[in-house]
């Protein structure tokens, strides 16, 4: 069955509007989140399009997302990354937030980084870990999927077993090191917020097996895996969650841990990308 309101129209026409405006034709998409975004400077013969000008864009209002998509590359593999992202708690649909993932598989994209500032339930994690996720928990109420199957995106009921690809995992940790690093694993929690979690929510989400907690990540790796796009996830435990420090939360801190980690974050991602292009070209 296919939807009425033609979500896969709309994806192709910003597709096809994005591919006009750049020579480069993407292999990898990136997600940049809170925070992180400045993994785009990092591109080579860089050029940026601002949301507001990509047809049916949704339009980042988070502080810390400058909403732009960045062609570049990154050493010889052709990268597009959002600088920012949109959030259910932005007052965004499933469908809205997973939008950006279609509009990549319409552009040839067949590997998906997505990165999230989140907040640490494990206590082994330090604060400015990076953390690759290995499987998530949907406690969003919400699910991209929901509605008709568009069978040219893909099949009804995706299987999320392998959500999360061990084989870019493992590239991930082979990438790690060279650079001398360890990355632990973990399962991401994702909550609707706007607000951080209280003390006893963090008790039960470690309960349930959550290792990291955020706000986002979890509706574009539905949509990915849905069409057949493989995902490597990497989260910053920017701060510890509710309860486990006796301080209060705020972004602030978020954003003054990004900064700290930025070098170390952008190394890990120079030394993986390429990596995942030479694995998941034909």
């Amino acid at each position: 069955m296919q939807i009425t309101d033609d979500e896969f129209s709309r994806a192709r026409d910003a597709a096809d509007f994005l591919l006009s405006q750049t020579c480069l034709r993407p292999e990898i998409g990136l997600i940049l989140g809170s925070g992180l975004g400045s993994f785009a400077d990092e591109l080579s013969e860089a050029a940026s399009v601002p949301y507001p000008g990509i047809p049916h864009f949704p339009r980042s209002t988070a502080i810390g997302h400058a909403g732009q998509m960045v062609f570049g590359y990154v050493e010889n593999t052709p990268v597009a990354a959002m600088r920012g992202r949109v959030h259910l708690y932005e007052g965004y649909s499933a469908q809205q937030v997973a939008f950006p993932v279609r509009v990549f598989k319409c552009m040839g994209v067949r590997a998906l980084v997505v990165t999230n500032a989140a907040g640490g339930i494990n206590l082994e994690y330090k604060q400015g870990a990076l953390v690759l996720i290995r499987d998530h928990i949907n406690l969003q109420g919400q699910n991209p999927l929901v509605g008709p199957n568009d069978d040219r995106f893909g099949e009804c009921f995706p299987d999320m077993t392998h959500g999360y690809s061990k084989l870019l995992r493992d590239v991930a940790h082979q990438a790690a090191a060279t650079l001398g690093k360890t990355l632990p694993e973990g399962v991401y929690a994702a909550m609707l917020g706007p607000s951080y979690e209280t003390p006893a929510e963090i008790h039960y989400l470690r309960t349930i097996g959550a290792d990291l907690v955020g706000m986002s990540t979890v509706p574009e790796v539905i949509a990915a895996r849905h069409m057949g796009i493989k995902v490597l996830a990497i989260s910053c435990v920017t701060n510890m969650a509710a309860g486990i420090l006796d301080k209060p939360l705020s972004y602030v801190e978020v954003f003054e841990t990004t900064e700290r980690v930025r070098g170390e974050f952008v190394a890990l991602l120079r030394a993986v990308i390429p990596d995942i292009a030479a694995h998941i070209r034909p």
